[in-house]
């Protein structure tokens, strides 16, 4: 029930229509007791109806008309203007996850963060910044950055399984990022049967992935399509190279799954160049097939990937001072002599390498070879650093009380 003083432009009536609700256009008042009132419909039909007091009893009041007034709830206002200004930050602070994370980014976080990786839409990248960097922190802006533009709603990061909880800690408390670590009790336990589906935010093991079909079969499912992937370590994702064939493992068949079932795909290692240009192109085709598959049985032996790939040394890395990051790296050779017996130990294993090396590559196993090589060389490095172990335990094998 309602005063007919309550009725003042486009409040909402309910029990005028018997099948709806409608919207008051205009009030006319005759007397104290009767208004002729104009309405609009729901179907926008527009109509007049006078009304007296007796009509109160069957209209209600949906939404009180209040034109030009400012008698609104002042905190659901605030509320909702401090959203949409949330919603719309990134168009004017250009570096909005760094304002909203708990970290304090270095110079060239920053700059791969804002320069190297959002510009490109899609991300197709190689993040290779030695160790120490922050690649984590720099994964983490971008995740946050890329949420913020509407840009990002699953995310999955592949890591080797002693880095997982690592990921999910630094993401959580430094971004305030929810992700949860994939394990086989939610696998099972999935409602849909598919565990990747209800889960926006995930972190997956690498070899828990490579190894297992079925998990990838519900990975790359058409309902659980991603928007940025990432790979940490992804150097162990390589492929070989070898007279003139590919040798491909199961690591980087995953690789090449999850670069065709994302938007972005950012690999992020400290070791991308194992020296071999053609494993080197191989990797690189994870982030574009068309370009590197191949190239270097055409003859193709040095690629370009300024434009996909960022490297950094620790020796490039600066503070806001201009100041370097780590300290400077400075090699010394420290000459000693030997003594009599130590001299007379190292020229005996020596000769010894030098014989079963010459064996070794005598043999017709390739593989064995390599391995028996590899072995003395190990020998041989370990005894010029540290002769006296060698020497107590030659003592003691001889019967007498090591030194």
């Amino acid at each position: 029930m309602i005063n007919l003083e309550d009725l003042q432009p486009i409040a909402i009536l309910r029990g005028v229509l018997p099948d709806g609700v409608v919207t008051v256009v205009n009030v006319q008042w005759f007397g104290s007791d009767a208004v002729e009132m104009t309405y609009k419909s729901s179907t926008g039909k527009v109509a007049n109806e006078l009304l007296y007091r007796s009509d109160q009893d069957r209209l209600e009041l949906v939404e009180k008309g209040r034109p030009w007034s400012f008698d609104g709830d002042g905190d659901r206002f605030r509320l909702v203007a401090e959203a949409l200004r949330i919603h719309l930050a990134y168009l004017f602070d250009p570096v909005l996850a760094v304002h909203t994370s708990v970290v304090e980014p270095l110079p060239h976080q920053i700059t791969a963060v804002y320069e190297s990786m959002l510009p490109r839409q899609p991300l197709r990248f190689l993040l290779a910044d030695d160790p120490g960097a922050g690649k984590t922190i720099m994964a983490g802006l971008l995740i946050k950055e890329l949420i913020a533009r509407g840009d990002l709603e699953r995310c999955l990061v592949v890591c080797p399984g002693g880095l997982a909880e690592q990921w999910q800690d630094e993401l959580w408390h430094r971004f305030n990022l929810p992700f949860e670590i994939l394990t086989n009790d939610k696998l099972e336990a999935a409602r849909t049967g598919n565990w990747f589906q209800e889960t926006k935010l995930c972190i997956a093991r690498l070899d828990k992935l490579s190894r297992n079909e079925d998990v990838q079969e519900k990975l790359k499912a058409p309902d659980a399509g991603w928007d940025l992937i990432i790979c940490d370590e992804a150097h162990k994702m390589s492929a070989t190279f070898f007279g003139g064939e590919v040798k491909y493992t199961k690591r980087y068949r995953l690789a090449q799954l999850l670069s065709t079932i994302t938007r972005h795909f950012l690999l992020m290692t400290a070791t991308p160049h194992n020296g071999k240009e053609e494993d080197f192109q191989l990797f690189m085709a994870l982030l574009d097939g068309d370009r590197f598959e191949g190239k270097f049985r055409d003859g193709v032996h040095v690629a370009d990937v300024s434009d996909m790939m960022r490297r950094m040394v620790k020796e490039s890395l600066l503070k806001f001072d201009a100041t370097p990051l780590f300290p400077e790296r400075k090699a010394y050779t420290v000459p000693y002599k030997l003594s009599g017996a130590e001299a007379t130990l190292y020229k005996a294993v020596t000769d010894y390498v030098r014989e079963e090396f010459n064996r070794a590559e005598a043999l017709q196993n390739d593989k064995r070879a390599g391995t028996v090589g590899f072995a003395l060389t190990i020998l041989q490095r370990r005894l010029s650093v540290f002769p006296g172990g060698y020497l107590s335990i030659t003592s003691s094998k001889a019967g007498t009380p090591g030194k």
